[in-house]
């Protein structure tokens, strides 16, 4: 068993298995330690990680990125129309109220949901890993944003589902990197916790968490993002720029065109990492528009001075982390930097100064968040032992629960799980009520999520309420849960009842050489659990219904992408028959085939061989699937008749023994067999008969028969004649012999009438003889 972890990345994604007591980057098909995360659609299949980047410039009207960013989401959300659009070449649409995208795939346009695009890429690393393990794989924890809201949390659960997954649990990608940093730490510890700040700068956003390391335990203290904040963001500057430039320099409208824009935006991406080991750069793409070959020299501090809005934005998440936490910068044991911008000289420089002390690059910046995932699932997993360590989480966004006021009463709602909230989390409610009763989850702080994002978690309908047998109000006592992975539920729904029961009063201990005192009782009101209730929910996410057609139709174009290498295998097949019964019908298979039939079938080889190789070089798995069906059709009879005959004779004689072997153990006069009567002696040996007679005639037909002739009898048909004597004689023959009645008292018979007392017609032992078969005769118990 492997248990996986997946750190899905806005623009890469990383696959960590904990195996070989250590954990373990896979490689995808090219070797890369990374997979873009990206998706593209083609006439015949999708185009899935390193395939959909090479079809990124010539396909990007059906290719998608940016998967990360859209689950869960709504496609009405100004933040996903008007900023997330600009970084997806395809477009955007709703599906069944989450945003989506519209692609041309098979050659007609099809609309997918985000969580189905993110299924669809799940199950490509889910492949990719099981290549990696030799086995099927399911088990697995992975990676999200800490500012995912419930909605996004479900739908990456449920995007799993699809992809055939059993997700153990989402993480939150900054608590999966303190993971991956303290349980490796011998150090850590064990009184005055440990304070590390990790900040996190990759492709979308970015995020600044506190950390408190003690031995065996991290526990998050406060977390802080900026959503719009990432590596693509300083690819936007410089495309803005650039449009400008070579708008002035070549006379080209660039926003006229898609192509052109994905084109530049390759560019910029590249020379960002260029100027992070380089003072200038040049930035080239050739035929960029209207055959136009545009360059230009850049340096290094005018990307500096191009980025510093978004430098200036860093500064705020870091502070606000280090108020959530209550920390003094003196408290703070070392900062950790993740993530792949953080490599940006600019950017690093920033956060030197902001910290005034020195960065700490304990982690690899691009691996750790999978580490952790990884470490996660292994914890998690009952088939690994893992140092023991608690991984204590908390919640982005405040939840508050609301229902309707009943009885006069103004109280409408609570906030239940405030800020910084830890997970998981249990609250218990309490509720009076005489009737069934609604309760809505919200987020209480609607301007911390994304802008434009509903604030309306889900709704509990608490069915199967009734007033006590007083007509009062029932309690009902409410059990709401944030689970492992910040999902809100409600597990349970109850009535109590407050019952007055006995409990013994606590006594001081007797002193020594004291008996101790008997107990005395008193009376106490207690909550006792009367009756379940109903809690039926609803959310924003898919039903089982939709969910089941889903996962259904992943299968399907699953199946419909490995339809490449299937027609490889297929052709594969075709030449392998061709060459191997060839051989067996000149030689083994000869007495089996009829001379002309024979003939007939070395043509059929030989011309499907010579088709083989030159049209049918490179055509359809359906193409030669048909070829190949067509020649088993001629020679696998021929081969069932070879088999047949070498295989009958030992069905033959292992059925005549079996019939022998019963008829002899049903005629057999041991003990054990004393109690079977003769009718059912007499059943075997019908039934033993009549299969012999059976088996003679089937052999005599078939000896009359020429040996390319189909065969008259089989010899699982034979088989299964010798199984159904088995199983018709052996219930006879194996059932126990009945225990002997127990013999009775003789002392207690009655004497016959007109015996005198010790007279008797025999001697002793007769007269006790005589009455053993009187009390026998009489069924005396």
């Amino acid at each position: 068993m492997s248990v996986v972890g997946f750190d899905i990345g806005n623009l890469q994604s990383v696959i960590a298995v904990a195996r070989n007591r250590g954990i373990d980057i896979v490689t995808n098909e090219v070797s890369n330690r990374a997979t873009p995360t990206m998706i593209s659609f083609g006439k015949n299949q999708r185009y899935i990680g390193e395939s959909a980047k090479t079809q990124e410039l010539s396909n990007f009207k059906n290719t998608v990125a940016a998967i990360k960013r859209l689950i869960g989401r709504s496609y009405d959300e100004p933040e996903v129309q008007e900023f997330e659009a600009q970084f997806i070449g395809c477009k955007l649409c709703d599906v069944s109220g989450e945003a989506g995208v519209e692609v041309n795939y098979l050659g007609k346009p099809t609309k997918f949901s985000a969580t189905q695009l993110y299924a669809m890429y799940l199950g490509k690393l889910r492949d990719t890993t099981a290549k990696e393990l030799g086995g099927a794989m399911s088990d697995v924890v992975i990676s999200v944003p800490g500012w995912y809201t419930d909605r996004q949390r479900r739908a990456v659960l449920q995007a799993s589902e699809i992809a055939g997954l059993n997700c153990l649990r989402v993480l939150n990608d900054n608590t999966a990197a303190a993971l991956g940093y303290g349980i490796t730490k011998s150090d850590l510890p064990e009184d005055k916790a440990r304070n590390v700040v990790f900040v996190d700068l990759g492709h979308s956003s970015f995020t600044v968490s506190v950390v408190a390391f003690k031995k065996g335990e991290l526990k998050v203290k406060s977390v802080a993002y900026d959503r719009g904040v990432g590596g693509r963001n300083f690819d936007q500057a410089l495309l803005d720029h650039f449009v400008a430039v070579f708008d002035e320099k070549y006379k080209l409208d660039i926003k006229s065109s898609s192509k052109a824009q994905v084109r530049l935006r390759a560019a910029c991406e590249k020379l960002k990492k260029v100027l992070s080991a380089n003072s200038q750069a040049p930035i080239t793409v050739e035929n960029l528009m209207n055959d136009v070959d545009a360059s230009a020299m850049y340096s290094r501090d005018e990307f500096v001075e191009l980025i510093e809005p978004l430098l200036k934005k860093l500064e705020q998440p870091i502070q606000k982390a280090i108020s959530d936490a209550n920390i003094s910068s003196d408290e703070i044991y070392s900062i950790e930097l993740v993530g792949g911008c953080i490599r940006i000289p600019a950017v690093k420089q920033r956060l030197g100064e902001f910290f005034g002390r020195d960065l700490s690059y304990t982690l690899n910046q691009e691996e750790a968040v999978a580490r952790g995932c990884a470490l996660q699932c292994a914890i998690a997993s009952p088939a690994f032992r893992v140092r023991e360590f608690s991984i204590n989480d908390i919640i982005a966004h405040p939840i508050r629960f609301k229902w309707e006021a009943v009885g006069g009463s103004d109280d409408t709602g609570l906030d239940v799980f405030v800020h910084n909230n830890p997970i998981p989390s249990t609250k218990m409610l309490t509720f009076y009520r005489k009737e069934p009763f609604v309760i809505e989850a919200e987020y209480s702080d609607p301007a911390n999520l994304p802008r434009g994002t509903n604030s309306w978690i889900s709704r509990f309908d608490i069915k199967d309420v009734v007033p006590t047998e007083t007509g009062d109000y029932s309690t009902i006592k409410v059990k709401a849960r944030l689970d492992l992975s910040g999902v809100l539920t409600i597990t349970s729904a109850y009535t109590v009842a407050e019952v007055e029961v006995e409990e013994p009063v606590p006594q001081p201990e007797p002193k020594e050489g004291e008996e101790p005192k008997a107990p005395e009782m008193r009376k106490v009101k207690k909550l006792v659990k009367q009756a379940e209730l109903t809690v039926l929910q609803a959310s924003q996410c898919l039903d089982g219904g939709k969910l089941s057609g889903l996962a259904k139709g992943e299968r399907e174009m699953h199946d419909a992408d490995e339809l490449v290498g299937a027609t490889e295998i297929a052709k594969n097949s075709l030449e392998e028959y061709i060459y191997d019964i060839r051989s067996k019908v000149e030689y083994d298979y000869k007495d089996f085939v009829e001379p002309n039939e024979q003939k007939e079938f070395l043509e059929t080889l030989m011309s499907t061989e010579d088709w083989l190789y030159d049209e049918g070089d490179d055509t359809t798995k359906d193409a030669y699937l048909e070829r190949l069906a067509g020649l088993k059709a001629i020679g696998e009879p021929i081969a069932e008749r070879y088999r047949e005959d070498k295989e009958r004779p030992i069905a033959a004689r292992e059925l005549r023994d079996a019939i022998v072997h019963w008829a002899d153990r049903a005629s057999s006069q041991e003990e054990r067999y004393s109690h079977i009567t003769p009718e059912e002696r007499q059943k075997i040996f019908d039934r033993a008969e009549k299969i012999q007679e059976w088996l003679d005639e089937k052999l005599n037909k078939q000896s009359q028969k020429n040996k390319w002739e189909a065969p008259v009898v089989f010899a699982n048909e034979i088989k299964k004649q010798r199984e159904e004597l088995v199983y018709f004689a052996s219930p006879i023959l194996s059932r126990p012999k009945p225990e002997p009645k127990p013999e009775p008292n003789v002392e207690e018979l009655p004497k016959p009438e007109g015996t005198p007392a010790g007279s008797g017609t025999g001697t002793p032992a007769e007269d006790q003889k005589k009455a053993k078969g009187a009390a026998e005769e009489m069924d005396v118990d």
